[in-house]
């Protein structure tokens, strides 16, 4: 591994720094972007049957709120249904774009380092280039293995930016769309709440020690 390192120049430092956190990333957000972390299966189905036994209070409030992303929109919409069906959805709408917003962290540094490792790739091999262009003036043409040994050196760094840029393109392509069926079930889920409570409908929320 050190040998393909040093091969490829300089610039392979950065295409290797730009692997290691690609990997990081892809590592985080699969585990944070689970669906059973996001949206919890039976979530709504618990809140809606405290709400129904009337043993909905403060503290399942701020047990739902930490769960899961899911839980901050349902309790964001319950805390608001007394206004009306427009409030509520309104409360439930700005929550999801904070939510939305952390669901799409570091994403974009993903796909940063799927656009810029092929560069830089490309930018070690125009070194390793000019570096053998330099050598022909100097001794010539005549040792052709050395030239050839010198040019595919030269191509190693582009090789390297192109394995770390592909994976992390395809991931980064991977979870937009994995965001976007989260962001869609949070909806979902959200309006079956609303739906449920009507907007001329309101729900008291007890105090923990009541």
């Amino acid at each position: 591994m050190f040998d393909i390192l040093n091969s490829g120049g300089i610039l392979m430092l950065p295409i290797l720094l730009c692997s290691v956190i690609a990997i990081a990333i892809v590592i985080e957000r699969s585990w944070t972007l689970s669906t059973t972390r996001v949206i919890p299966k039976y979530a709504l189905a618990q809140v809606w049957t405290w709400i129904k036994n009337g043993q909905l209070d403060s503290s399942r409030l701020r047990e739902v709120r930490r769960a899961s992303p899911l839980g901050r929109l349902l309790v964001v919409g319950l805390s608001n249904s007394k206004f009306g069906r427009a409030a509520m959805i309104e409360s439930i709408e700005l929550t999801a774009a904070q939510i939305v917003h952390e669901l799409e962290r570091y994403l974009e540094t993903l796909g940063t380092i799927a656009a810029v490792t092929p560069l830089l790739g490309l930018l070690g091999t125009v070194v390793g280039m000019i570096r053998v262009f330099g050598q022909i003036m100097l001794v010539g043409t005549g040792d052709a293995n050395a030239l050839a040994g010198g040019i595919s050196e030269a191509l190693v760094s582009t090789a390297a930016g192109l394995c770390v840029a592909i994976p992390a393109y395809a991931a980064h392509r991977f979870f937009l769309r994995k965001v976007d069926a989260l962001v869609l079930g949070l909806e979902q889920e959200s309006l079956k709440l609303v739906d449920a409570l009507h907007s001329d409908k309101t729900v008291e929320v007890r105090s923990s020690g009541s």
